[in-house]
């Protein structure tokens, strides 16, 4: 999973990571969690859709596995 196009959407909307993690009332560790690719909840994506006004599919990329 990748969040790149959740980044790309926040440069978009001129929006840091600061201004959705206080919009979508997230703490840090998702915020960092994403910035490292790591799993958050699928109610994490919501409120970030919400907060942003968009589909999952400016939040996040399915990226096959590199491992055989």
């Amino acid at each position: 999973m990748s969040y790149e196009p959740l980044w790309k959407t926040l440069i978009d909307m001129n929006m840091s990571k600061k201004d959705l993690r206080l919009q979508a009332h997230l703490i840090t560790n998702h915020i960092a969690n994403m910035g490292k690719g790591e799993y958050i909840s699928m109610q994490t994506l919501v409120k970030i859709c919400e907060t942003l006004n968009c589909d999952i599919a400016d939040v996040i990329a399915l990226v096959p596995d590199s491992d055989p």
